[in-house]
């Protein structure tokens, strides 16, 4: 399975489903829905329905207890936070997720390996960089899971697999509102190819 997760940021839940489907077709099977997103339990209820044995599917932007148990509720199996809060990984692995905190130094990254988390989200890629990514790397336990999120796109993904990247969140660079399924459809399709190549 591709460490590719998709950011759905401001999808409406009457365009999620031909959305999502463009995404798994193009071989991206992690999509995660911001809390700020038009409705986002609805689409996220409607993606687990229709995609939820084919794809990873989750929340973005969860930012409290209450939205971690509201994102369960909705079936989702995936929660990322901008933010490294002790209690919403703990909330997210009593719950049975996975739990993705957003991270930008080494004090956040091992404050969220102690709380439990999954792996970590680097966040916003653009401002740490590959650079900063490899002297964090240097230190992390060798097996953590590190997404750039942020900052990685088509252009640049060879650039933070060297420095230690194992995955990526993509957001714009996939879909912004208003992209219809076939736009995505196009960006997918030549992210994947780089990240094939990134990651050989």
């Amino acid at each position: 399975m591709r460490n590719i997760v998709a950011i759905l940021r401001g999808v409406r839940p009457d365009e999620v489903l031909d959305i999502a489907g463009a995404l798994i077709a193009a071989g991206i099977t992690k999509i995660e829905v911001p809390l700020n997103s038009p409705g986002p339990m609805i689409s996220i209820a409607s993606l687990v329905e229709h995609y939820g044995q084919e794809a990873l599917i989750g929340a973005g932007t969860v930012l409290s207890t209450d939205d971690v148990a509201a994102v369960r509720e909705a079936g989702g199996r995936l929660v990322v936070s901008p933010d490294c809060d002790p209690q919403v990984i703990a909330a997210t692995k009593a719950a049975g997720m996975l739990s993705y905190p957003g991270v930008m130094t080494p004090t956040e990254c091992f404050a969220a390996l102690r709380a439990g988390a999954d792996g970590l989200k680097i966040f916003p890629g653009s401002l740490i960089g590959p650079a900063g990514l490899k002297a964090i790397r240097a230190v992390l336990p060798p097996d953590t899971e590190v997404l750039a999120v942020g900052g990685a796109g088509a252009a640049n993904l060879a650039e933070w697999a060297a420095a230690g990247a194992s995955g990526f969140g993509i957001g714009s660079a996939l879909y912004a509102p208003g992209d219809t399924a076939p736009t995505v459809a196009t960006r997918a399709a030549e992210l994947v190819q780089r990240y094939d190549e990134a990651m050989s």
